[in-house]
């Protein structure tokens, strides 16, 4: 194996070149001796310190380690982009968040928690952006499917595992801070006998 300088370089190079996380099976191929996934770890943690004060930063994820933008500069590579990230409604973000915490869930299931049906454009937005997945089917009539997140909605939201999603409540308030405020009632209107 190559000094750990060198290793380093190595790893930096094939890091800043994937397109993907690359998980430390891949990353191992790298080196003809076997340098074991402590060492790989150390490695990489050692490249992750070097890069500290840099505008990129090295984040293991859930499928791998991935150079990426640090968030406070993403508000200036967002004025380079020419395509739009697709906007999501609504109903697909409720869909999603109950399919991270409820998983595995059937449509019927998400359909109860959200007192409304879930067309099938929901399912198929999530499962084309890479971030649902169908894991199984529920031992029952219809054997519906059981839908659950995957590796890739992990990576987007650069988690390493469904243990790092914020709490539930955390999201209630977020969610209860964004909703509109209902207009104050007219004077007129409140007065009894006014429907």
């Amino acid at each position: 194996m190559p000094s750990p300088t060198e290793a380093k370089r190595i790893l930096e190079a094939a890091l800043l070149a994937a397109s993907e996380p690359l998980p430390l099976t891949e990353l191992k191929r790298l080196f003809d001796d076997d340098p074991g996934p402590d060492t790989l770890r150390r490695l990489l943690e050692e490249l992750r310190d070097d890069w500290r004060d840099r505008a990129v930063e090295l984040v293991s994820l859930a499928s791998g380690w991935r150079f990426q933008t640090r968030p406070e500069f993403e508000p200036f590579i967002e004025r380079l982009r020419t395509d739009r990230p697709p906007r999501y409604s609504r109903a697909v973000m409720e869909t999603l968040a109950i399919i991270a915490y409820r998983q595995p869930v059937t449509r019927g299931d998400i359909e109860n928690l959200r007192g409304v049906g879930v067309s099938a454009s929901i399912i198929q937005a999530l499962e084309g952006r890479g971030w649902i997945d169908v894991v199984g089917h529920r031992d029952t009539p219809g054997r519906p499917a059981l839908y659950a997140t995957t590796r890739t909605f992990l990576d987007d939201l650069g988690l390493r595992s469904l243990e790092e999603l914020p709490p539930l409540d955390e999201i209630a308030k977020t969610v209860a801070l964004e909703a509109p405020s209902a207009p104050a009632p007219d004077a007129q209107d409140a007065r009894p006998g006014n429907a």
